[in-house]
């Protein structure tokens, strides 16, 4: 039998750009938020701000997740703390909502995907929120239904300029905090999730090139926050050991349905795209039809026809409403965008653990975080070797 979703508590390891993100959409929700890990300056801090009663100073993720007073653990740590903290949270019984990636290597993330199917009960989400933008749900209905045709291939890029100039830092530059991927792998691999969400299949075969543009970066001798500026008088050279940009070639697996088995697509991705802030886009080509969609613009999808008008669709009217009832809020004209998709994101994560397990599986599972780490390996081993890799 289902519970209202406030019967559910949750405690967020971590209080960085995106920790305070999920608390904010899990308010939304009414779910309770009563715990909070990080330092102990920054977890007072935002216990304080947001009124969380439990605080987990100096790191101390091991008393948060033995609290009986949560029920899901919210992993918004840096990356190479993902695997131990989800361990920790499965062994305690608890659900886990992971930040991405979900571990820094396919080692790694096996031991997390074999502790899931040995928990039995406990949900596990990885946060690839971006299946939760209402426009990618009904792009989704589309390929389904057949509507597009069958697809022939996929293009796009993800761009930001955070980090354009050899000043801007933040620890998912190395390669020790973030992983030997850092472009791909940070804004990457929510472009093939989103991809393989809308398409219904996996990656299977990648081709990619990564470039360095800045060999060497400054970096501040304090640490600084994501998307915060340091004080250039502090700084110090390093040598970058992560990627600025890349071009990636996939071809992806059989679907779970019968219009997108096969499909080629490419993207690029960069983060030192200047004027690009967060541009996630994707253009779907299919025999009848195409769809085009850009994060910065999340309200509309762009319908493309050859022989009839094309269309703009835009989010709560005709033709792109009933495909996506339960994940809109609000009426069309009425923007929802990032923190909307994480709002939905956690409202299907929370209504299946509420319900029983009996709703639809949307969000990405421990398969499917394991999967991109898969996916990260390969194309790392593809640009070294100028290579097609079977993933």
């Amino acid at each position: 039998m289902s519970r209202p979703l406030h019967h559910l508590r949750a405690g967020v390891i971590g209080t960085g750009f995106i920790g305070p993100v999920h608390i904010e959409a899990l308010k939304r929700l009414g779910v309770q938020v009563t715990a909070i890990c990080g330092s102990t300056q920054s977890a007072r801090a935002c216990a304080d701000r947001w009124g969380i009663p439990e605080v987990y100073g100096d790191y101390d993720f091991g008393g948060l997740v033995q609290s009986p007073n949560v029920d899901v653990i919210h992993i918004t740590s840096p990356n190479r703390v993902h695997v131990e903290q989800a361990l920790a949270a499965l062994r305690a019984g608890k659900h886990v909502v992971c930040e991405k990636p979900l571990g820094m290597t396919t080692r790694e993330t096996t031991r997390v995907v074999k502790a899931t199917a040995a928990a039995g009960c406990p949900v596990f989400a990885v946060n690839y929120m971006c299946r939760f933008f209402p426009a990618v749900l009904q792009m989704r209905a589309l390929v389904r239904r057949g509507d597009l045709g069958r697809i022939i291939h996929v293009q796009g890029h993800f761009f930001q300029d955070w980090l354009l100039q050899d000043t801007d830092y933040n620890w998912r530059l190395l390669a020790s905090e973030g992983g030997k991927l850092r472009a791909v792998g940070d804004i990457g691999t929510h472009w093939m999730d989103t991809v393989s969400f809308i398409l219904g299949a996996r990656i299977e075969q990648v081709f990619a090139h990564l470039e360095t543009f800045h060999k060497t970066r400054y970096r501040p001798r304090g640490e600084v926050q994501t998307f915060a500026k340091a004080d250039p008088a502090t700084m110090e050279p390093y040598r970058v050991d992560t990627e600025d940009f890349g071009s990636v070639l996939m071809k992806f697996g059989k679907a779970d349905h019968a219009y997108a088995s096969g499909v080629h697509a490419n993207a690029s991705i960069s983060q030192v795209a200047a004027g690009w802030k967060c541009s996630l886009a994707l253009g779907i080509y299919g025999t009848r039809g195409s769809v085009r969609w850009d994060l910065q613009q999340p309200n509309e999808i762009l319908l493309g026809r050859r022989d009839e008008p094309n269309q703009v669709l835009q989010r709560g009217t005709a033709g792109f409403s009933d495909d996506v009832a339960g994940f809109t809020d609000y009426p069309g004209g009425h923007p929802e965008g990032f923190p909307d998709s994480h709002k939905m994101h956690y409202r299907a994560v929370y209504e299946h653990i509420a319900g029983g397990r009996q709703s639809p599986v949307l969000f990405a599972t421990a398969s499917d975080g394991h999967h991109e780490v898969r996916l990260c390996e390969g194309i790392l081993r593809s640009s070294r070797t100028r290579k097609w890799v079977r993933v």
